[in-house]
This record gives C-alpha cells, structure tokens and sequence, in this order.
C-alpha cells in the first residue's frame, strides 16, 4: 500500500534560501511532495518531522539534470511567508501586526512603553548602538494614586481578607 503523500505546487515571486542548502534558488513554481504521516516502516512514529520534497528547476549548467531537495517544513513555510511579506523578515512583519492591534496598544499604554521602545527592541540593536536620547525608560515613575487604581484592578473579585 502506497503511504499517502500530499502534491502541490509553490510559487515563490523572488529568489529564495532555504537553511542547510547553500545555493540561492530561483523564483519561480516548485512542484513539493509532503507526506501527511509517518511511513508505516518508521521505528519511531513519534519523532517523524514532517518534511517536503522540494523537485529543484535544473541549473543552466546542466540542463537535463533533475533534482530534488528535501527540507524540513517549518523551513519552507518560513521561506514562502517570507516571499509573501515582499521579502520583510517575519519579525518586522509580526511587529507590525502586533502594533496595529487596539488591546496591544493599551496594555503598552498602560505600562508605559512607546512604539519607539518595541521598534528598538526587535531591531536586535544594542543600546550603546543607539544615542541615550533615542529610547525612553520603559517604566515611567507611577504616582500613588496609580499604584493603587493598578492595585485595585489587580485584586478585583478577590474576596476581602479578614485580619
């Protein structure tokens, strides 16, 4: 019985790497193979990790030579998103999304971080890289009437503690 195995074709509109194979590969449409599930013959079923067979376009070198590339893929999701976010890395584009959501925006507020602080942070620079008046205190002096509204909220629905 032939194990069941998923065909379909990925497209990718720019050149692409993939980690653990050297070459730059062509955009282009990629017909891949996955398996749904681990081979029957497979000793330990439970540590099987999905993987893609990856049919290469031939080099211009070597025209009628047909190969394949086999990837992990968690890799070949990570290439193609990275292709569809018109080549932005998956941080950026993830930052992105999180500053445009309203609850993120006021749990930042709350706390007192800027937009400035989280661009900072995920660009993975250093703070000696960047001039002390760039990047704000992450945590702005708390008046006591906001200790306490903080308190409140935080011990909200909690019965009243008998001394």
């Amino acid at each position: 019985m032939e194990h069941p195995k998923l065909k379909s074709v990925a497209v990718f509109s720019r050149p692409f790497t993939v980690p653990g194979f050297d070459e730059m590969l062509p955009a282009g449409a990629y017909e891949i193979e996955t398996e749904l599930s681990a081979p029957p013959d497979d000793r330990n079923p439970d540590a099987w990790k999905a993987s893609v067979l990856v049919d290469l376009h031939p080099r211009n070198s070597h025209p009628g030579l047909s190969r394949t590339l086999m990837v992990s893929l968690a890799d070949l999701d990570a290439a193609h998103a990275k292709d569809e976010l018109t080549g932005k890395e998956l941080t950026e584009f993830f930052l992105e999304e999180v500053l445009a959501n309203p609850m993120v925006q006021l749990v930042m507020q709350a706390d007192g971080v800027s937009e400035v602080q989280l661009r900072h942070l995920y660009s993975g620079k250093r703070s000696s890289e960047v001039g002390s008046d760039t990047v704000t205190p992450i945590r702005e002096a708390r008046t006591p009437q906001d200790k306490s509204a903080i308190q409140a909220a935080e011990n909200e629905g909690m019965p009243p503690r008998s001394n």
